[in-house]
């Protein structure tokens, strides 16, 4: 790898093998009791524990050019649509936006969050979903970091998970009630404790110093904002928003929202 104005090409020794480890716990709580009615989703379960992959897969996750701190770029999808088949056989990364009408949820993109003469530390977020018998699972997203070591090219840690939450999927099935004369598409959202692909371990980070990187708040809140517009207005508290009105002499709109502007949960 080399620096260019504090730009820095990434790239990994391809012919490297890497075991990755892959799991979904059961789902703890659907606000429907779908997990315990729906045997697709009872039964959801990592498709491969552990598998091998060429180093060629992360690859997809790189730059094609070099980049500074605080850079985005689209992460390609070849690699990762073969990482989260390990998780689930019908992974895909298109999103069934007809339902919703928004393509911006759509989309996978990584930051460099930080670097020094030893390791690169990736930041990424990936929005995909799984089709299931009878429906389809969406989880809020996938989450991750991708760390490399710069002198040997390979990786040395990689994550890429759905990030805890009081509600961290959503779930559409068609099924036929008690009562109902034909099969309906009904939702519900719940909890899954852990969903996960993983190598190596994160500990390599504790204690690193950068030569340079922003903070991983800052790197997240930069992945955000390619995916949601509503995620680049300057959001203030309803306390402030109260004294910002009797300052400025302004009326204050207010808008009630079941289901969160950052994810894919609700």
């Amino acid at each position: 790898m080399k620096v260019i104005e504090n730009k820095i090409a990434l790239n990994l020794d391809e012919d490297a093998e890497i075991a990755v480890q892959g799991c979904i716990a059961p789902i703890a709580h659907t606000a429907g009791n779908f997990h315990k009615e729906w045997d697709a989703l009872a039964n959801l379960r990592a498709a491969e524990p552990e598998k091998q992959y060429a180093a060629a897969v992360f690859h997809d996750f790189l730059p094609s050019e070099a980049v500074s701190v605080g850079e985005c770029w689209e992460i390609q999808e070849a690699g990762v649509q073969e990482l989260l088949e390990q998780l689930h056989p019908d992974a895909s990364l298109e999103m069934r936006v007809e339902m919703y009408g928004l393509e911006e949820c759509k989309g996978l993109r990584a930051c460099l969050r930080a670097y020094n003469d030893h390791l690169v530390h990736i930041v990424f977020r990936i929005h995909a979903e799984f089709a299931l018998e009878d429906g389809w699972f969406t989880p809020s997203q996938f989450a991750g970091h991708l760390v490399i070591d710069r002198n040997q090219k390979t990786v040395v840690f990689f994550q890429m998970h759905v990030p805890p939450g009081t509600l961290n999927f959503d779930v559409h099935w068609e099924t036929t009630l008690e009562g109902w004369d034909a099969p309906r598409w009904i939702t519900d959202c719940g909890y899954c404790s852990q969903m996960e692909l993983w190598t190596g371990s994160e500990n390599i980070l504790q204690d690193t110093e950068f030569t340079e990187a922003i903070t991983q708040e800052e790197a997240e809140r930069l992945l955000i904002q390619r995916f949601y517009k509503s995620q680049r207005i300057n959001w203030v508290s309803l306390a402030e928003a109260l004294e910002m009105t009797q300052a400025q002499q302004k009326p204050v709109h207010v808008i009630s929202l079941d289901g969160p502007l950052f994810d894919e949960a609700c």
